[in-house]
C-alpha cells in the first residue's frame, strides 16, 4: 500500500529527498507524474482513469508535505523499506489503509513509472 504523511508533520522536509519516484511534496506545491520520473505521454491511474504525465495538479495538503499515492511504491524495487518513514523523525509516514496493493503490483507501478 502507498503510504501518507499524517497530520503531525513538522515540516522538516527530511523525506523529500529521500523518495525515489519523486512523489513527495512540499505543502501546497502542485505535483506532477513526470516530476522524477520518466513518464511521458497519457498515464493510467490506479483508479483506471487516464491522465497526462505533465499535467500540474492541485497540492493534496496545503499545510503539510504530503506523498502522491499514484507515485509511491514504498520504495520497492529500490530500497528495503520506505525511506521517508525511516528518515521521518516523528514517526507520521505510515501506510495509506485506503491504497492497498501487493509487492507485485507495486514493483508493476514502479517498473511504468522508471521505463
Amino acid at each position: 500500500m502507498a503510504i501518507k504523511i499524517t497530520d503531525e508533520c513538522i515540516n522538516c522536509g527530511a523525506c523529500e529527498p529521500e523518495c525515489p519516484n519523486n512523489a513527495i511534496y512540499e505543502g501546497g506545491v502542485e505535483w506532477a507524474l513526470a516530476d522524477g520520473t520518466t513518464v511521458k505521454g497519457g498515464y493510467t491511474l490506479m483508479d483506471g482513469s487516464q491522465m497526462d504525465a505533465d499535467q500540474r495538479n492541485a497540492p493534496i495538503s496545503v499545510d503539510t508535505y504530503y506523498i502522491v499515492p499514484n507515485k509511491c511504491t514504498e520504495c520497492q524495487g529500490f530500497h528495503e523499506e520506505p525511506q521517508c518513514a525511516a528518515v521521518c523523525p516523528v514517526d507520521c509516514c505510515v501506510p495509506d489503509e485506503m491504497y492497498q496493493e501487493t509487492v507485485d503490483e507495486l514493483m508493476a507501478k514502479k517498473d511504468r513509472l522508471h521505463l
